[in-house]
């Protein structure tokens, strides 16, 4: 059995390739995909994993919940994504010889700042990956500078630009754009609340020239729904909510997308799309791959420090463009709804994708060699030990 453990929604999205990829070469084996949230659990149904592969919560940090998980599920092999550590659970799958590889991850100067602050935890934990793959070069020394063997690290590029396209409710998408008719349309995407003022001046700055362009706003926390549509009736008379079920008229000039799980639903309605999360100080960005897949032009602020060898990429080849301020939003999505203008953007993004599906291959061989290593079958440490998750 493949174990992965991610901490939510887009880490788990991330992870579907991966195991669709090993349940596809290894068609007697089965995936175990432990997360934390709620919201993982729904978009990963929505997702449509095959059939061999099961969610369940990870289990409570403690010597007794992790022992019972471990002897019940007896994985072959655990692939953790990103920086999620849980002590516990980590050391007690080391005792049991389990193969663990760190996957996706990076270490953005914010977090290697505070994890030197629990060194001597860090190192003790890294030591017991077998094999550490992480998205760029400048993680590396970050890694070796808590502890981490060289020897044992990688750089395999970040998995989530290798993500399938978001799924979709066809009957949903048929009917919103039915709806929508011949509109432009663009979308603000996984926002922070202290971005939408400057997102929703750029578009009454938009709809000053191309008065008929529908914004759909799609907040990262569809609990700050209410707030963002008091700050929209300040500016604009025509709205609809998707959580009261309200149709798209043609008088609606934004529309609020406060749902869980159908991200996919409005990169592909919209032709240009705001990737958030970004603009505000303090932010650190969402994945612009996704808009990617499905076709929509990807602009993004300049706070993107989780995604930052994404963006780079993308910005220097011409395929997302960085803004600063409304202003320049609301310029660059008024030129890119021409399709025109889309044209290259697109073609330079979509190269930018390509380019990076080696990394799904490099992530399943670190797995599978793994999974196929013969291992001794050592009985559970009997180390109780406490340790507080980092």
């Amino acid at each position: 059995m493949f174990w992965f453990h991610a901490l939510s929604v887009g880490e788990c999205l991330a992870l579907v390739p991966l195991i669709e990829r090993a349940l596809e070469e290894m068609p007697e084996a089965h995936v175990l995909v432990t997360s934390s949230t709620v919201t993982s659990v729904v978009a990963l149904a929505a997702a449509r994993p095959p059939d061999r592969c099961i969610h369940v919560f990870q289990p409570v940090d403690t010597v007794q919940a992790v022992r019972k998980f471990l002897d019940h599920w007896r994985p072959d092999v655990a692939g953790f994504s990103e920086l999620d550590f849980w002590p516990r659970l980590m050391i007690e799958t080391n005792a049991r010889n389990i193969p663990m590889i760190l996957l996706n991850s990076r270490m953005p100067d914010g977090s290697f700042q505070r994890r030197k602050r629990i060194s001597g935890l860090m190192r003790d934990i890294l030591g017991l990956f077998d094999r550490l793959l992480v998205q760029d070069e400048t993680s590396v020394p970050k890694f070796v500078a808590l502890g981490a063997e060289p020897g044992r690290i990688s750089v395999a590029g970040a998995l989530k630009s290798a993500a399938r396209p978001l799924p979709v409710n066809e009957t949903e998408l048929a009917e919103l754009r039915r709806q929508i008719g011949e509109r432009p349309v663009w979308l603000a995407a996984a926002t922070h609340r202290s971005e939408h003022p400057a997102v929703i001046a750029a578009h009454a700055k938009i709809t000053e020239k191309l008065p008929d362009t529908l914004m759909i706003l799609a907040p990262r926390h569809v609990r700050d729904g209410d707030e963002g549509e008091a700050l929209l009736q300040m500016r604009f008379a025509h709205l609809a909510r998707r959580s009261r079920s309200e149709r798209i008229e043609q008088s609606t000039q934004v529309y609020m997308a406060d749902s869980i799980g159908e991200m996919g639903l409005w990169y592909r309605l919209a032709s240009v799309s705001f990737v958030g999360h970004s603009l505000a100080a303090g932010l650190e960005g969402k994945n612009p791959f996704e808009a990617v897949a499905l076709g929509s032009c990807v602009l993004h602020g300049p706070e993107t420090s989780h995604f930052a060898e994404s963006y780079h990429g993308l910005d220097e080849a011409g395929g997302a463009v960085k803004v600063a301020d409304a202003a320049q939003l609301a310029d660059k999505v008024i030129t890119l709804l021409s399709p025109e203008a889309r044209k290259f953007m697109r073609e330079s993004a979509t190269k930018v994708a390509t380019d990076r599906r080696g990394v799904l291959d490099a992530t399943w061989a670190a797995i599978r060699d793994a999974a196929l290593r013969p291992r001794s079958l050592e009985s559970p440490s009997d180390d109780t030990r406490t340790f507080k998750s980092p």
